[in-house]
């Protein structure tokens, strides 16, 4: 990773109710490793309390293309992550990616 060529994002939502997620942060946030040359993803990082779960989670955004725009990977992550918590985790990406969008270095 290149610094220089790389912007880092971050996004927050709030997670339901009633899940352990919610008793001990109540939000998750994501952070995004974003090359805003290529605009691709190059690494990823969530708050949730298992590493199974980051680490899947990580590595299903990572490479993700922005210049597609959010849709694609809204449904990539609605098909692959069957969690309680699966629209926080698109509202998380989607706070970020807007973020992204509207401060983007040109």
């Amino acid at each position: 990773m290149r610094t220089e060529d790389t912007v880092l994002v971050t996004g927050f939502a709030q997670v339901p109710k009633g899940t352990t997620l919610y008793e001990t942060y109540k939000t998750i946030a994501v952070v995004l490793v974003i090359n805003y040359k290529t605009e691709v993803i190059e690494d990823a990082e969530f708050t949730f309390l298992t590493d199974l779960t980051n680490y899947y989670l990580s590595d299903l955004v990572k490479g993700y293309n922005f210049s597609e725009g959010f849709n694609p990977l809204f449904d990539k992550v609605k098909k692959h992550c069957l969690l309680p918590s699966q629209g926080a985790i698109i509202q998380a990406i989607r706070s970020a990616f807007d973020r992204y969008q509207e401060t983007k270095p040109s």
